[in-house]
């Protein structure tokens, strides 16, 4: 079943920008734990009606109900998260300097640094989570709980969906007895609502999870505003493992069957798939090598999200089997409307000299890279850029090389892992999702975990500030 979708009007969508300002003050200014009540709240309507929203989502999706489920009580687990970290005082950091007799520089005034909610915030909801990072996701709970008005921009993918969800949210927000504007919805698959909510004078701020087209175009838009506003964009990643040859040599079938399932999970269709494994050219890791390609091509993916997407991983994968220097090691056809996984390997000459096989390819592929030491290895990494992951498997020992790599993999990524794979991402405090460009458009931010609240709150110095000030900071 599907539903016609018409984009939101400009006007349409002015009036949600001017809902979301003029709610904007009293939200900021609502206490804790009124804002704790609502995220309390709208996690309690998604559980509620679950029945009838996996339904919809598995409808307009295909990602099964059996994810669906756990991601929902994902995107509840956070909005609660987020109402708890409200109620530890997460959003009204306070760093206070007492004043110093005398003068500068050893004197001083009394400064005390708070933080402010930014604004209203944009939402661009993303296609292959339709809970999580989609109306009631992480960017909007996040946003929420900094005491920002939300304005989400819903997505074309699964609209049945998101109108059912914010509906129930607006229920909710109504019998707490808060304004509408506290969160709107915008729809549409055309640029021009997109484009129009980012350069709404309104909205403070804006949060995508999305293709690097996409992103890259509205991040633009923000910066070219007459008055500039920070959009913090995940866009897109390769996220490669290091397989080195102490850990093949360990448990080498077992990864292989770990990293084949990591590479068709959600049909590839995670920001956090891994894209590249980087491997030695001694007997185990061709081993595993081999071992990895048995487990793809006994893999079933899902079919994928759209028509759109699978087009554009066809495409993908076609320019990898066709590359100088690559070998097609897994090339599967679809099945019925599912995609078959993919496998090519190359070497790292060719890696380092064809742009084309360090770009992300959306779906169930993957790229093995033959390296001859611990030096291509390193090259390797620096050329892939910037990127959400890096696994080091077999780095557990305190060499020279490992220290390398360690330090290689840091520059490049936002989170490196030791153990497992980088699909499955925590929501903790310590999670950081994100990394350098392109992967976002902001490395010094996470999309996931409760420090994504910052990225909502503006540091204030007050200096010199009267006592009741000070003491209504923990009472707003």
């Amino acid at each position: 079943m599907t539903s016609t979708l018409t984009d939101s009007s400009p006007e349409q969508i002015r009036a949600a920008c001017a809902a979301a300002a003029e709610a904007a003050p009293a939200w900021a200014a609502a206490p804790i734990a009124r804002r704790a009540a609502l995220l309390h709240s709208l996690a309690g309507v998604l559980q509620s009606a679950r029945d009838a929203l996996v339904a919809l989502a598995d409808e307009e999706t295909h990602l099964g109900p059996v994810r669906l489920n756990g991601e929902l009580d994902r995107t509840a687990f956070q909005l609660r998260g987020f109402a708890d970290r409200l109620e530890a005082g997460a959003a009204q950091p306070v760093q206070d300097d007492p004043a110093v007799p005398g003068a500068p520089p050893a004197g001083r005034p009394r400064l005390t640094r708070v933080a402010v909610p930014i604004g209203p915030v944009a939402m661009f909801a993303a296609s292959n989570f339709p809970f999580a990072f989609s109306v009631l996701g992480g960017d909007t709970a996040s946003a929420l709980a900094a005491g920002c008005t939300v304005v989400v921009k819903a997505h074309p993918g699964h609209p049945r969906l998101s109108r059912a969800v914010f509906e129930l949210a607006a229920a909710a927000i109504a019998a707490q007895g808060l304004p509408a504007g506290v969160l709107q919805m915008v729809e549409g698959a055309g640029i021009p609502v997109g484009v129009a909510l980012v350069r709404d004078p309104a909205i403070a701020a804006a949060a995508f999870t999305g293709s690097v087209r996409g992103g890259v175009a509205l991040w633009r838009e923000a910066n070219a505003r007459p008055r500039p506003i920070p959009f913090y964009g995940e866009l897109g990643s390769i996220n490669p493992v290091v397989a080195l040859p102490a850990a093949l040599a360990a448990n080498g079938a077992a990864l292989a069957g770990q990293l084949a399932g990591s590479i068709v999970l959600g049909c590839g269709q995670f920001c956090t798939s891994p894209g590249v494994v980087i491997v030695r050219g001694d007997e185990v890791s061709q081993t595993f090598v081999k071992q990895l390609a048995e487990n793809l091509a006994a893999a079933s993916p899902h079919a994928m999200l759209n028509a759109g997407i699978r087009a554009g991983f066809n495409a993908g994968v076609a320019r990898l089997h066709g590359r100088a220097g690559v070998k097609s090691l897994v090339a599967l056809p679809a099945r019925e409307a599912a995609p078959g996984a993919h496998l090519v390997a190359t070497d790292a000459a060719s890696f380092l000299a064809d742009e084309v096989l360090r770009e992300e390819v959306f779906g169930p592929s993957c790229v093995v890279v033959t390296v001859r030491d611990a030096a291509e290895t390193l090259q390797v990494l620096h050329a892939i850029e910037g990127t959400l992951t890096v696994t080091l498997w077999g780095a557990d020992e305190d060499t020279a090389d490992n220290r390398e790599l360690v330090r290689a993999a840091q520059a490049i990524s936002g989170r490196v892992l030791f153990a497992g794979v980088p699909t499955g991402v925590a929501v903790t405090a310590a999670q950081q999702h994100g990394g350098p460009w392109p992967s976002t458009t902001n490395a010094l931010t996470t999309s996931v975990g409760y420090a994504s609240m910052e990225r909502f709150l503006r540091p204030v110095a007050l200096q010199d500030a009267p006592a009741w000030l000070i003491e209504s900071r923990g009472q707003a």
